[in-house]
């Protein structure tokens, strides 16, 4: 049975990008619960060579907005990273669900051994769309996702795997 790659990335992407709302909906309240501005987690970072959480969030938005269009063959929306608030982050967020899941069926299914062009600093990378997905789309979207909700765990944020895996889903929390 063929793999669609629709199936395979649009669903994935909408649910982690509304597992990392819930994420920082439930920052947002144990920040008020302690009497501590929200904001200050956006400037969070695990290693000094390493992208604060808004730069986390900022590139799970692009990983997924990016994945999908060039799955799709269509040319993504500009998010200039201009983001500062704790609204703006989580409006980044909505807005990148809102695009991902617009993203048509049929131009993601088309062909999957078509070439998509990663550009590069000095270089494009070519290979087939499935390649595209599997090897560099979902693993660098999931990796700036978990990034985000490291950082809000090592802030202290009470988070653990479920909410990693099913935050946006409180159905699929209960017992």
């Amino acid at each position: 049975m063929a793999v669609s790659l629709y199936d395979a990335s649009i669903p994935g992407y909408v649910l982690m990008l509304k597992n990392l709302a819930a994420l920082l909906d439930k920052a947002e309240a144990h920040a008020k619960a302690s009497g501590v501005d929200p904001a200050t987690y956006l400037d969070k970072r695990l290693a000094p060579d390493m992208a604060t959480l808004t730069g986390q969030i900022q590139l799970a938005s692009d990983a997924a907005k990016s994945g999908a269009a060039r799955l799709a063959g269509v040319t993504p929306p500009s998010f200039p990273d201009t983001e500062t608030t704790w609204a703006e982050v989580k409006a980044r967020v909505a807005n990148t669900i809102a695009f991902v899941e617009s993203v048509d069926r049929a131009k993601v299914d088309g062909d999957p051994e078509r070439t998509v062009e990663l550009p590069l600093p000095g270089r494009v990378l070519k290979m087939t769309a499935r390649d595209f997905l599997f090897q560099f789309s979902l693993p660098n979207f999931h990796f700036h996702v978990v990034t985000a909700y490291a950082l809000l765990r090592a802030a202290g944020v009470p988070l653990g795997k479920v909410d990693y895996l099913a935050g946006s889903r409180p159905e699929a929390l209960a017992a």
